[in-house]
């Protein structure tokens, strides 16, 4: 017997085995494939349909705001009334607020009108002011501004990626899901044929 160690084997070392270089891997099931093609769309729908989807529907909702600003612009014009009353300060001196106030003004046909118009500087009676009116010679609201549609396209951008990405995650999450509740089985299965065997239940 040999004290000072293993026994030295002579002869030429047997090849390593090592991983073929391409092929199919044994090891690799269906379910593992179905994973990996899923894992690429996902990376490809946030790679490309989420900014696609995202500048779209951002371009979408700011072309549809100018149309409204546009539209409102052209619908109504500004007129000088007179204030019938004093407009109330604001709330705080350092604070620009809009407040209400009766004015009256004179519309193209001679008639004279009175309404309440929300003015965004205060003023006494008699004071002259910008308001806006409709064709009809009635108090609106201003138009909206480039501004406005500016800011829809980039809230719509922005929430149109969220939910992107959501459906995304969720999507790939219950496909995992689905999955692993496939390979559990499947090891559940082939262990109750295994198990007897590699135990030596069989033997007994």
């Amino acid at each position: 017997m040999n004290t000072h160690g293993p026994r030295r084997v002579f002869g030429p070392r047997p090849p390593l085995r090592r991983r073929p270089a391409g092929g199919p891997n044994p090891l690799r099931r269906r379910t593992d494939r179905i994973q990996t093609w899923c894992t690429v769309l996902f990376v490809l729908i946030l790679a490309v349909g989420l900014p696609a989807a995202a500048i779209s529907a951002g371009y979408a909702a700011h072309a549809s705001q100018l149309r409204v600003v546009a539209a409102e612009t052209s619908a109504r014009h500004q007129i000088t009334a007179r204030l019938a009353e004093a407009a109330p300060g604001p709330n705080h001196s350092d604070v620009r607020e809009p407040r209400q106030a009766r004015v009256h003004w004179v519309a193209d046909d001679g008639e004279r009108h009175t309404g309440t118009a929300t003015l965004a500087d205060g003023g006494g009676s008699g004071d002259e002011v910008r308001v806006w009116v409709n064709h009809e010679g009635a108090l609106a609201q201003p138009p909206s501004s480039p501004s406005t549609a500016r800011t829809m396209g980039w809230f719509t951008g922005c929430l149109t990626a969220a939910a992107v990405a959501a459906v995304a995650l969720t999507g790939r999450a219950r496909v995992r899901r689905a999955l692993d509740r496939g390979r559990y089985a499947r090891w559940e299965a082939e262990w109750k044929v295994v198990e007897p065997a590699w135990s030596g239940r069989n033997r007994r």
